[in-house]
């Protein structure tokens, strides 16, 4: 290091103007130290529009503000996020303007992540493996919500922001705030609570979507928005919920819960306000849509109008055209009558014609008739004489056979003594009853005897 600012450079008694004093002091601080190398965790990191970048390098002890160039922090091999644990080459300097002691950092180079972004990252892949982050979770805010609720503190700058836009965009829409601190070692239990609350009077209240909203900070600034129990309040409220926490490059725990992430507070209640902020231009495109549709609706009710005047006829026009069609029709139906009359007259000849050669000789049908039935009662008389001829044979051959004849003949029949008809000797003996039947009477008989040829 360089020998300290001699004494004798500077002034005697004679005061010293401040910016003389901070230029002093800047000399003294380049001088003291060379460029060197800090080890130290990013935070607050704000990249300005003109490309330099302003941080703030923190070990667990201390801090201090660094500023880096544009011309050197594009030739960075990494973008720099908040919560990394980088080396910077740096010069230690003086801002003169504000007597700001700060680091003028020549490069950076990577030396791990910070003990609070392991913490954050850890939380976030654990939570996203259990589905937290699920988007088939994430609900669709209502387009005409009846109230919004915020959480965040009363005197916070964020909550000025979103009722300036909400004023801006839909001044009619009701805000309900549930006050809550957003930093501090409490700030996650209490903001937990007040969403808690918002859910429970939800119905009471009337909202219909809630905002979690705080302005930009570091990642220790920002870590309330960091807690496991909050996240999991988030995704457990019946509500949508809006997380517009920090600046675009912020990002917490509560953002990847919540159903939307808006870059900023006031964005959060650009969202919330959306539907309303729309309405106007899409009932203005309404309006102009039904005017044309009303335009041309008429267009084409002047249009039938104007063809039924030209086809309307005074009465008495219409009465003689209705006469001439009565006309035309009674000539149409007498002449059609005429043709049927004829038709039907030719068909009627045409089956006279048709009676006259069908119609059937009644003499000689009689004639015929009463020769068939001489026929019939000749053939009937031959017929009952060979029928009677045949009677009487078979009435003597019958008589032939009457066994009452037989016996008169002089013949018997012989019965054993259970009746049946005896044919010869076999099974008969001495002694045996025989019954025999003559022509006049019954003959009980005994056997004494059997003679066989």
């Amino acid at each position: 290091m360089s020998a300290p600012f001699p004494a004798r450079d500077l002034p005697g008694d004679a005061p010293l103007p401040v910016s003389a004093l901070n230029r002093l002091a800047r000399e003294i601080l380049e001088r003291s130290f060379p460029l060197l190398w800090v080890s130290g965790e990013i935070s607050n990191l704000t990249r300005a529009a003109s490309g330099h970048l302003y941080f703030t390098l923190k070990d667990e002890q201390a801090q201090i503000r660094c500023t880096m160039w544009r011309n050197r922090a594009q030739l960075l091999p990494f973008r720099p996020e908040n919560g990394m644990r980088v080396e910077a080459r740096a010069l230690v300097t003086l801002y003169e303007p504000r007597g700001d002691y700060q680091l003028g950092v020549e490069t950076l180079r990577s030396a791990g992540q910070g003990n609070l972004f392991e913490a954050f990252t850890r939380l976030k892949a654990r939570l996203g493996a259990e589905g937290l982050f699920d988007p088939a979770l994430k609900r669709a805010l209502p387009r005409f919500p009846r109230a919004v609720g915020v959480v965040t503190s009363p005197a916070a700058a964020a909550l000025r922001d979103v009722l300036a836009a909400l004023r801006r965009r839909a001044p009619h829409l009701p805000v309900v705030l549930y006050p809550a601190p957003v930093q501090g070692a409490d700030a996650g239990a209490a903001l937990t609570q007040a969403l808690v609350t918002a859910s429970a009077r939800a119905q009471q209240d009337g909202i219909d979507a809630i905002l979690f909203v705080r302005g930009g900070g570091g990642i220790e600034d920002l870590w309330a928005f960091n807690d496991e129990a909050l996240a999991r309040a988030i995704r457990a409220c019946p509500l949508p919920v809006v997380s517009g926490v920090g600046h675009e490059t912020d990002f917490t725990i509560a953002d990847f819960a919540a159903d939307l992430r808006a870059a900023t507070p006031t964005m959060a209640a650009e969202l919330v306000s959306a539907g309303f902020h729309a309405a106007p231009g899409e009932l203005a495109a309404l309006a102009r849509h039904l005017r044309d549709a009303l335009t041309r609706r008429l267009g084409t009710l002047t249009q039938r109008v104007d063809r039924a005047a030209l086809r309307l006829l005074h009465p008495r026009e219409r009465l003689r055209r209705a006469a001439q069609d009565g006309e035309r029709l009674r000539a149409r139906l007498d002449s059609a009558l005429a043709r049927r009359l004829e038709r039907e007259q030719a068909r009627l000849g045409a089956l006279q014609a048709r009676l006259r050669a069908t119609r059937p000789d009644l003499q000689r049908a009689g004639e015929r008739v009463s020769r068939a039935g001489h026929g019939l009662e000749q053939a009937l008389e031959v017929l009952l004489a060979r029928r009677r001829e045949r009677l009487e044979t078979l009435a003597s051959h019958l008589q032939h056979l009457d066994p009452q004849a037989v016996l008169a003949r002089g013949y018997g029949i012989a019965r054993d003594a259970r009746g049946n008809i005896l044919r010869g000797g076999d099974g008969l003996a001495a002694g045996d009853a025989v019954s025999v039947q003559l022509a006049d009477a019954w003959l009980d008989t005994r056997l004494e005897e059997i003679r066989k040829r």
